[in-house]
Formats: C-alpha cells, sequence, structure tokens
C-alpha cells in the first residue's frame, strides 16, 4: 500500500494499462464468473456439466461471496482438473484507487480498499483449491491502471475479455451461441455459471459442438498465459 499511495490513475474501463483481453496462443479461453450476493449465488450445473461432457475447460472467476454459500463445491471444482479457480475479489466492486463506479456500483475508494478487495478472497481459493490464485477479475471487469498495477505486484495477472457471451448473464441463449460462434484464436471470452435459467447454458449448449467440430480448441488461462 506505501508502495502505490499517492499514485493518480488516468484510465478506467475494461483494457486499462496491464490487463490482458486476449492471449497470442491457439486455443480459446473461456472464463465464467460467479458473482455472488443477493441472486449472485446459483449454480448452473447444466452448464458445468455441458463442459464435462464435452472436456471443454474453463477458467472460474468467483468471488468470495460465492464461495462462502458454495463452499463443497468450490473445492469440487478447485481440484477438477479441467478448471481453474481464480480470483473475483471479496464483495466484488469495480478496482479503484479513487472511488469508481461502474453500472451504479461503488468502487473501492482508496489503495488501502482496493487492496481489500484483491486480497479478501485469496485464503478462500487456497483451502478450496490448493494453489495460489495466478489471475484476478474486478466486480463488473472496471479497473483503473493503478489498481491493475497493484494487482501484478500482488502476484495476479489482471484479465478480461475480447468477447462478452452472454452480457452479464442477460442474453437469451440464440445470441450467447452466436456471440460464441464468432470466436477467434486467443479470443478470452466471458460469461456467468453462476445464473441456472439464463440463456447462458443454452447458448453454450448449441455453440460448442459446432466449435469443437469446426477444430475450435479450448484452454484454461493458466495453459495459455505465462506466469508473471
Amino acid at each position: 500500500m506505501a508502495e502505490f499511495a499517492g499514485r493518480h490513475p488516468n484510465e478506467w474501463g475494461l483494457a486499462v494499462t496491464g490487463v490482458v483481453t486476449q492471449s497470442a496462443a491457439q486455443p480459446v479461453v473461456l472464463t465464467l464468473d460467479a458473482c455472488g450476493g443477493p441472486g449472485g449465488a446459483g449454480v448452473d450445473q447444466e452448464l458445468l456439466g455441458l463442459l464435462r461432457q464435452l472436456a471443454v475447460p474453463a477458467t472460474l472467476f468467483v468471488n468470495a461471496r460465492w464461495v462462502q454459500a458454495n463452499l463443497g463445491l468450490a473445492t469440487e471444482l478447485g481440484h477438477d482438473p479441467l478448471f481453474e479457480l481464480a480470483n473475483h475479489g471479496w464483495a466484488h466492486r469495480p478496482l479503484s484507487v479513487v472511488g469508481k463506479s461502474a453500472y451504479r456500483i461503488p468502487g473501492t475508494g482508496s489503495v488501502a480498499e482496493a487492496y481489500d478487495e484483491l486480497t479478501g478472497c485469496l485464503e478462500l481459493l487456497r483451502a478450496a483449491s490448493g494453489v495460489e490464485p495466478r489471475f484476478f477479475r474486478s466486480g463488473t471487469a472496471h479497473l483503473d491502471e493503478v489498481a491493475a498495477g497493484m494487482t501484478r505486484r500482488l502476484g495476479m495477472l489482471p484479465v478480461n475479455f475480447s468477447v462478452n457471451a452472454d452480457g452479464g448473464a442477460t442474453l437469451g441463449p440464440g445470441a450467447v451461441a452466436a456471440a460464441l460462434a464468432g470466436v477467434r484464436p486467443g479470443d478470452i471470452v466471458i460469461a456467468h455459471f453462476n445464473k441456472p435459467g439464463s440463456g447462458t447454458g443454452p447458448g453454450f449448449r448449441r455453440a460448442l459442438p459446432q466449435l469443437l467440430a469446426g477444430g475450435t480448441t479450448f484452454a484454461r488461462l493458466g495453459d495459455v498465459l505465462p506466469p508473471l
């Protein structure tokens, strides 16, 4: 915190300096968020089952609130080699050092609050997976470049996306499938696995078999991004 105190950010958004949105590798990476909190602690078991059925790997960005509501499942997923758990923060807040907001959600208001948001979930993730989390995505995926630098300084890579597949689990199956149909090598896809009943699972069910038949390959972030 002393190292970053007094730094004033000039960028705010999804793709600020220091944030990764694509990889240089051939596979596509599916990243699925679970945000927790009121209405956000569910589990789309059909989507997870589809990934297992098709042997499609994914990186799961889980918030502390979701992990606390799903401790057994978090441990199961954390030890499933098809998946890897990644850090989606403590309270699902945009990561700001000056109190910026996104989608009417107040962001962290200082370096100290950003530090707490970055680190509050770490022990839960270590306990669930047995490994140190390598990747971080802020609540709403918004952050500033100072906060991105803090993330890297703490040994985690801030990762967002090049394809938004489900619009925060608000899109219907057809729109989700269409978004997935357009993926290209190196794309990082964001969707959600904490919203059963949304269009996300059915959209993935439509799109993934066609992508696999067409030769698209998939990997986890840890398979395609080098360590910091």
